[in-house]
């Protein structure tokens, strides 16, 4: 399923280990309305691809909730599993995306690209990476952290190459720099530090 991508049970525990570190940092900010502390209150996803032995910890999403009645502002963290709303966990609509901009640039596979994921929703997550993302907020801040131009037409192979190119360490990094994407009700900072 992943050509030459291998991303074994490990690699899943560590997103999940990630999206932990990320809340905790959420919940010692408090509440951004009312300055109340924020309670776990995660909520169930039902997520697509194949995750193998780890797909046990990709079923819940976490999630803050402000403790005080009134206000019960929801603050969910940046995420490395989850690319937003999408069905399909980040690392698979990065890979599907990669390998259906090479099919479409015609070159070979050893392998199909992406079992189990439509061609539609690999074109439409293409053409996500090309307008939605290279045109929205994250995008125009983030560009500015690279002294060469990433190539928009090439998202997000060409990110990905920036940040160490293949491999599950390459994309750990890769999914942790575009996380502020993940949510909206959480503003947190661009960071290199990945």
């Amino acid at each position: 399923m992943w050509n030459n991508w291998t991303f074994d049970a490990g690699f899943w525990r560590q997103l999940t280990r990630i999206d932990l570190e990320l809340a905790e940092q959420v919940r010692q900010r408090e509440c951004a309305d009312c300055g109340s502390p924020l309670d776990r209150s995660d909520f169930g996803r039902k997520p697509r691809g194949d995750l193998g032995q780890a797909a046990g910890e990709f079923t819940r999403r976490v999630s803050l909730c402000c403790r005080r009645d009134g206000c019960r502002h929801r603050a969910t963290p940046p995420s490395v599993r989850f690319l937003g709303r999408k069905v399909y966990v980040g690392a698979v609509v990065v890979v599907a995306s990669i390998a259906g901009r090479v099919a479409a640039a015609g070159l070979r596979w050893r392998k199909r690209p992406i079992e189990g994921v439509p061609a539609r929703t690999v074109k439409r997550w293409m053409a996500w990476w090309e307008t939605a993302f290279a045109l929205g907020s994250f995008w125009l801040e983030a560009k500015g952290f690279f002294a060469t131009p990433v190539e928009v037409t090439e998202l997000p192979a060409s990110l990905l190459a920036r940040l160490g190119g293949g491999g599950a360490g390459a994309m750990e990094k890769f999914l942790r720099f575009i996380s502020p994407v993940t949510t909206e009700s959480v503003r947190t900072r661009i960071s290199m530090a990945v």
